[in-house]
């Protein structure tokens, strides 16, 4: 069933195959997680028959399984990373998350293509562009505002996906190359070291601190709960909850918080569709607080905000519980109304901002016993609590339930039964059986007992909606008839469902091929190899430099490209500023620098687009890195 811009779809996170079943079992229409290689989240690779068995959970459902090779590839990858797309392609996988452009360039199985956020979609031109070159899905970047998304969507005929929850990254995606520049590690590889979530000294062009021991670089997490209805009336279709590398906790509250919303957006608005089967129910109440977050932002959705900076931690510190106004030799007491539990965990920021964690082994009303008492905590000190001890238990357990809606005919044939089901989706089954025909001598207990029996699907995928009797008179019908024309009729369901499953096709490109919006691309194309270099000639382009990873820019550049802005959340840009001489948008502010132990970052801003580069030099070991050895993945294919 071809999906179109009015279906919606939940995506949610998978580290790895247990943890998409749960995603799926929660509310997901949709999944995606890492193959064995060639993702960018390197520490979370998965087989591909763990691959196989998530996607035969999945399309139970209908819903889809996508995976990322959304890395950049050496030459002598690009072999291994095909072959790989044909194995997943075997596995079933519905659609590939792309970020090389080489990879269009290769033979490839008929699946189709997404574009990663690492293609760093901020305009309409690239969005148009890859929209024109076979991808049927690209995943905008989280820092687009409502206008450029609706222009985005009035200029594009693919789906488009936007982030609406989980961690931020603070540059632009694929635009941070500060991890390969120290570490050799490339966030473009995978392998980010995530240097932005360090501590950092805010200095001023005249050498004052600003501020320091601050996470200038860290944000807060995305939280776009408020927004959904208006990102649908810009365009959005795919609802992304970021988490790779997050708990099975996490995945299961967020994926749950996010159905509800939409459900509820479904429901208003008959006009949009689900693009996957079923409903869900779930044995706690979702509440995305309570799983890892770093307080929550909307970012860029409705325009620059200063408080977007998670500036004193990287860590989930939770939700505020109240001061302490007492502390003991083995307890402390906080002044809260929140119900506290044995086994919660709390923290709290010592003298020298740093977050400190506890353990809570018994709660006697607001005095809380801890496994070891903490140095340094005070009166009057605010304390937090990161781990509801009550509610993690709940999603530790089997926490929901997916059941596809059927309607049930049962009626009469001139020699015996049948049975009729048919699903939510239009599927249908019917089963029959040759019986005598007894009057039942007990109308209505002989209706409940076959409304009973027939309502029984126990540990199946359905559940029943509407039940219709057929028949000219109320007959008793043993409970083994019944019950063997309910099973037959499930069984053919789900196999007409199987059958009916159709994986979405992949787009074509367009002819003549589309021309590239530039035709002069930089080391931030991150072009790493031929193929992705033959691919931007193709489109017009006619000078290419080498990625960053090629280890050929030397000199200071940008090693991150961010619209999070220093000057602006500190109260001093110079856009906002009363008084300023000069045109808006040409007006140059002045650097500041960002300091780490001996390294030094000059920060540049460019105010007409609202951007901060954060400047650096590749680190000399870095140079001396050895080059990638091809992977290979055994494979019948040619």
């Amino acid at each position: 069933m071809q999906k179109t811009r009015r279906h919606l779809e939940l995506l949610a996170p998978a580290r790895n195959a247990d943890f998409g079943i749960e995603a799926i079992n929660h509310g997901a229409d949709a999944v995606y997680i890492g193959g064995p290689a060639f993702g960018a989240r390197a520490k979370a690779p998965n087989t591909v028959a763990d691959i196989k068995r998530l996607v035969k959970h999945a399309h139970r459902y209908h819903a889809e399984v996508f995976v990322a090779l959304n890395t950049i590839f050496h030459d002598n990858e690009l072999e291994g990373a095909r072959e790989l797309v044909f194995q997943l392609y075997d596995a079933g996988a519905d659609a590939l998350i792309v970020q090389d452009m080489g990879l269009l360039e290769v033979d490839l199985p008929p699946i189709q293509l997404h574009a990663s956020t690492q293609t760093d979609i901020r305009t309409v031109e690239k969005a148009a562009f890859l929209d024109q070159v076979g991808f049927s899905q690209i995943v905008l970047a989280r820092e687009l505002d409502l206008n450029t998304v609706k222009k985005i969507a009035d200029a594009t005929s693919c789906n488009l996906e936007f982030f609406i929850h989980g961690a931020l990254c603070v540059a632009f995606s694929g635009q941070c190359f500060i991890s390969h520049a120290h570490t050799g590690r490339s966030a473009n590889r995978g392998e980010c070291s995530q240097e932005c979530r360090l501590p950092f000294a805010l200095e001023d062009q005249k050498g004052r601190i600003i501020g320091k021991d601050k996470h200038f670089l860290s944000m807060k997490d995305n939280d776009q709960s408020a927004n959904l209805r208006a990102l649908i009336d810009a365009g959005i279709s795919s609802f992304k909850i970021e988490g790779r590398y997050k708990d099975l906790p996490y995945v299961k509250n967020a994926t749950a918080h996010y159905r509800q919303l939409l459900d509820e957006i479904l429901h208003d608005q008959p006009e949009l569709a689900k693009s996957s089967s079923g409903h869900c129910t779930y044995t706690f109440t979702p509440q995305p607080e309570k799983t890892f977050n770093r307080s929550a932002t909307d970012y860029f959705v409705n325009g620059r905000k200063a408080d977007i900076g998670a500036f004193d931690t990287p860590k989930f510190s939770g939700e505020e519980l109240g001061k302490v106004s007492k502390v003991g030799k083995d307890y402390i007491e906080i002044e809260t109304n929140i119900e506290l539990h044995n086994g919660d965990g709390v923290c709290f920021f010592d003298v020298h901002k740093e977050l400190v964690g506890l353990r809570v082994n018994t709660v006697e009303g607001r005095r809380l016993y801890p496994n070891e008492m903490p140095n340094g905590i005070t009166r009057n000190m605010m304390v937090y609590r990161n781990r509801d001890h009550a509610f993690m238990r709940l999603l530790e357990k089997n926490s929901a339930q997916r059941k596809i809606a059927i309607n049930m005919t049962f009626y009469e044939t001139p020699n015996g039964f049948a049975l009729t089901v048919t699903d939510e989706n239009g599927f249908s089954s019917t089963a029959a059986c040759e019986a005598e025909k007894q009057t039942a001598q007990n109308h209505e207990k002989a209706e409940n007992s076959l409304r009973e029996n027939l309502n029984k699907l126990g540990s199946t995928d359905f559940v029943a909606g509407a039940i219709e009797l057929r028949t000219a008179q109320m007959w008793f019908v043993p409970a083994s008839i019944i019950n063997s024309l309910r099973r037959d009729a499930i069984e053919q369901l789900q196999q007409a469902r199987n059958l009916g499953y159709q994986r979405p096709a992949r787009r074509q490109p367009a002819e003549p091929p589309a021309v590239y919006p530039e035709d002069n691309l930089s080391y931030l194309a991150n072009v790493y190899n031929q193929k992705a270099h033959a691919f931007y000639q193709k489109h017009g382009v006619k000078i290419i430099a080498a990625a960053y990873e090629a280890n050929q820019e030397l000199d200071e550049v940008p090693l991150m490209i961010t619209k999070h802005c220093l000057r602006f959340s500190h109260g001093l840009c110079p856009k906002e500023a009363k008084g300023v001489i000069g045109v808006q948008g040409t007006v140059t502010a002045e650097p500041m620098t960002l300091i780490n132990g001996n390294d030094r970052f000059t920060l540049k801003f460019d105010c007409k687009p609202c951007e901060m580069h954060v400047m650096g030099k590749i680190r000399k070991p870095v140079l001396h890195m050895a080059q990638p050895q091809p992977v290979h993945f055994h494979t019948k294919r040619p």
